[in-house]
């Protein structure tokens, strides 16, 4: 069964009569009389009755009109699809990134989008984001380690990592905070699977330390409430939230912080388009943290 052959089926419904239907997909008469004629040995049902020179739909015909339509119009979007794949238009995206990068850069970036950019759709990764998951779905992945090879990316962000304490605390006036300093205070930290948590891990460790009282937060926003109530010093990367003040880690004269890279994968059909939508995100947060991805602040 031919397309065009229901696409003259609802021109003939749809206008009243053969030639007015004839006239709307631009053949002659005789050209959709037969495909109708067609269509009805195809089907082995009348579509219209014939009274004279008037066409009346059948009751054949107005149970089949509905579904042609639907069919018509699911052929059209795939086309109206693979014009927009030839000429790498984006109408969605889809990004992963980890929950402190989708509340704190990510959703803000979104609010400055336009309705000419695409619909953007944040998907919000407990774990250690991956390549792997531009297979899964993503268009793209904000990573948290260094892209590998076979993707193309840019680097987005320098976030770094904090002491996150009440006003009155101590530390609250500090400028930077070294890592030796955390093993005489609890520290509230985020799950191993964190980034956070992974490298402050690593920066206690190459310094042969242990932290000493930890406490253990699902999520960094449970963190840095937990430190609001005064229940220790919690090391996020996320903006200061609660009323407390943040203080910039460091171990030795090295300042701990993650670095984020938006990849996605060449040859996705609007890879162009995803890399600019890319830089425009890593100028976003250079205007909004006032620090390019390579410098930490």
């Amino acid at each position: 069964m031919e397309l065009r052959t229901l696409r003259y089926f609802v021109a003939v419904v749809e206008t009243g009569s053969v030639s007015a239907a004839a006239e709307r997909v631009h053949v002659t008469q005789p050209v959709v009389s037969r495909q109708l004629q067609a269509l009805e040995r195809r089907l082995g049902v009348r579509l219209f009755d014939r009274d004279g020179g008037r066409l009346r739909l059948s009751a054949a015909g107005r149970e089949l009109l509905p579904r042609a339509r639907e069919v018509l119009l699911g052929a059209d979007a795939v086309e109206q699809a693979a014009r927009r794949l030839a000429t790498g238009h984006l109408e969605r995206v889809a990004i992963s990134a980890p929950s402190t990068t989708v509340i704190d850069v990510l959703a803000p970036f979104v609010a400055t989008l336009g309705p000419d950019d695409p619909l953007p759709s944040l998907v919000e990764s407990r774990r250690h984001t991956s390549v792997e998951q531009l297979q899964q779905g993503a268009d793209v992945v904000v990573l948290t380690t260094p892209p590998p090879p076979g993707v193309h990316s840019v680097p987005i962000a320098t976030l770094p990592l904090w002491a996150s304490v009440p006003e009155d605390h101590d530390w609250a006036p500090r400028t930077t905070l070294d890592v030796v300093e955390l093993v005489s205070e609890p520290v509230i930290v985020l799950a191993p699977e964190f980034a956070a948590r992974q490298i402050l891990d690593m920066a206690l460790g190459e310094r042969g330390l242990v932290a000493g009282e930890l406490v253990e937060a699902t999520h960094p926003r449970v963190a840095q409430a937990l430190a609001a109530a005064g229940r220790g010093v919690a090391v996020v990367t996320d903006d200061p939230r609660f009323g407390l003040v943040t203080v910039p880690l460091t171990s030795g004269r090295q300042r701990l912080s993650i670095h984020l890279h938006a990849a996605w994968s060449p040859e996705h059909h609007a890879a162009d388009a995803l890399a600019a939508l890319s830089g425009r995100l890593a100028a976003f947060v250079e205007q909004r943290y006032g620090t390019t991805p390579q410098t930490a602040p």
